[in-house]
């Protein structure tokens, strides 16, 4: 009997899987580098400004790090307590951070003194933030169930919203309108607030399910579309998408991640929307649909989540004190078309909106063709492009808070008097008259005296130069005697004033004379 082989099929390898244009760009980040802080790392923030340096918060300290080295370049440990929420501020000058006695605290990010102290809450500050819109104001949120706006320059709270009921661990001041704020608390609601009128105009979620999105979970993150028209919180580990301009409709509730979602971060065009948790994952999504199209893993829990604004990096903390950075390189077309686009923005220049896409940062994510018109087409719009206005000196002085330099700028000669006034005006105002006073030898102290003596019998600021000259007087009256110029400027002033005075005294009864004529001539012209 013959036996016939048995002919045993073979099965197919199975195929490589093939990640699609979406996947191979987020793959691109590779190679993390991770540093071990202290402590948990509860906060990453980038400069919008190149080099895009970013503040790392742990433990009682704000580090500082060069994105290309990965390395420390500034270390602010000024803290009594734990430091929370270090941010930097829009023109990459300034941080601002909170910590665990309630203090908040603003600092030259170079020199790293501390420029203002905020000292009004009396528990934890979870959240400080510049206004992207504007400079001068800072957001903080506390766990004294407080949310607070406040004015840089004058050291004040200009508003105060305490309806929440429980720990406020989250907030972000609209990027299209600095009056609007979003909050979460740990009472499980949303809020947004309008600073102009001081109220809560919008609650969302809670127990009772305003807004159609029911939840008794504390609220860890919200954060606001560009556009402000969208807004989003995580409580637990459902991520909800609010519809503000429906008055806060829940229109989406995703439960994508396993534990609590503890960060929120979009890329730099607000296309794809990152999401970190407790389960040491992090989701990418798609805004159009809210799909997830990436997703990366993460030694431990993450606690905080920020990608850079030229999307070369992407931060995260996490919970075990470690610090991971994923870097992609860009290629050369990309980063010249990123520092292009940056280039029309920055000068205004729309026309080019006008002849094409201005390019995505994410070429290899989303593939957009254009076409452009030829120049000198009969359709084409060209809008001409403003200048942007250079600051003068004082202006960059005070934006600064040297207010000291900004007085000495502005009491030269050609200067006109004008514009010393007003900054005069806008130091008082700021509450920095004092300052800029303050410490001058007889050399920096007499051209302030000489513009007082110039200036005491104009009519245009001599209640002004009054005020500025009994300041003087107070805080130099002890050192009186000890420069020949400073008290001969002295006394030449008082002078000024006595004959100012005997002058306004003349003016008086001269008033008085004719107000007599011109009495005694009206009833002759009755009678």
């Amino acid at each position: 009997m013959e036996y016939q082989p048995v002919v045993v099929a073979k099965h197919p390898r199975p195929a490589a899987t093939k990640h699609n244009s979406e996947s191979r760009y987020w793959r691109q980040f590779k190679h993390p580098v991770f540093i071990k802080e202290y402590a948990p790392v509860t906060s990453v923030h980038f400069s919008p400004l190149k080099p895009h340096r970013y503040a790392v918060t742990a433990a009682t300290r704000i580090q500082i790090y060069a994105p290309r080295t990965q390395k420390v370049t500034k270390s602010i440990s000024r803290f009594k307590d734990i430091a929370r929420s270090g941010c930097i501020r829009g023109d990459g000058k300034l941080v601002v951070a909170g910590d665990d006695t309630g203090l908040i605290q603003v600092f030259d990010i170079n020199s790293r003194a501390i420029l203002r102290t905020l000292d009004v809450h009396k528990q934890p500050v979870h959240v400080t933030k510049f206004s992207t819109l504007n400079n001068t104001q800072v957001l903080s949120c506390s766990d004294d169930t407080t949310v607070r706006l406040w004015d840089v320059p004058s050291q004040t709270c200009t508003h105060t919203f305490t309806d929440h009921t429980d720990y406020v661990r989250t907030g972000q001041v609209s990027t299209s309108n600095p009056h609007l704020v979003l909050t979460g608390s740990y009472d499980a609601t949303v809020r947004l607030y309008d600073s102009r009128t001081g109220e809560c105009e919008m609650l969302m979620g809670g127990p009772s399910g305003e807004g159609g999105g029911q939840n008794t979970a504390p609220v860890e993150q919200v954060l606001m579309f560009p556009s402000g028209t969208i807004a989003l919180s995580t409580a637990g580990p459902i991520l909800r998408v609010w519809d503000l301009v429906a008055g806060g409709r829940c229109t989406r509730a995703l439960s994508n991640h396993q534990k609590t979602v503890t960060a929120l971060a979009f890329d730099s065009t607000a296309s794809r929307l990152l999401s970190g948790g407790l389960d040491q994952m992090v989701k990418v999504y798609d805004v159009s649909t809210y799909k997830v199209v990436h997703t990366m893993r993460y030694p431990a829990p993450i606690l905080c989540l920020a990608v850079s604004p030229d999307e070369t990096h992407i931060a995260a903390g996490m919970a075990d004190g470690t610090l991971s950075i994923r870097r992609r390189q860009p290629k050369a077309t990309e980063s010249a078309a990123y520092e292009q686009s940056l280039a029309a923005v920055r000068a205004g220049a729309y026309d080019s909106l006008l002849t094409g896409v201005l390019p995505n940062i994410g070429q290899g994510r989303v593939k957009q063709k254009t076409k452009s018109k030829p120049v000198g087409d009969i359709d084409e719009i060209k809008v001409e492009s403003r200048r942007k206005r250079r600051l003068r000196q004082y202006d960059k002085f005070l934006k600064n808070f040297k207010y000291s330099a900004a007085l000495d700028s502005v009491l030269k000669s050609q200067v006109p008097p004008t514009t010393t006034f007003s900054l005069i005006q806008e130091l008082i105002h700021r509450d920095g008259l004092q300052t800029a006073l303050a410490g001058r030898d007889d050399v920096l102290l007499e051209p302030v005296l000489r513009l007082l003596l110039k200036y005491v019998a104009d009519p245009r600021f001599g209640e002004m130069v009054c005020d500025v000259a009994s300041l003087v007087i107070d805080m130099y009256r002890p050192v009186l005697g000890q420069s020949p110029l400073i008290d001969t400027l002295f006394a030449r002033l008082q002078k000024k004033v006595a004959a100012e005075l005997r002058f306004q005294k003349e003016l008086v009864k001269t008033k008085g004379a004719l107000d007599m004529l011109l009495s005694s001539t009206s009833l002759l012209a009755v009678a």
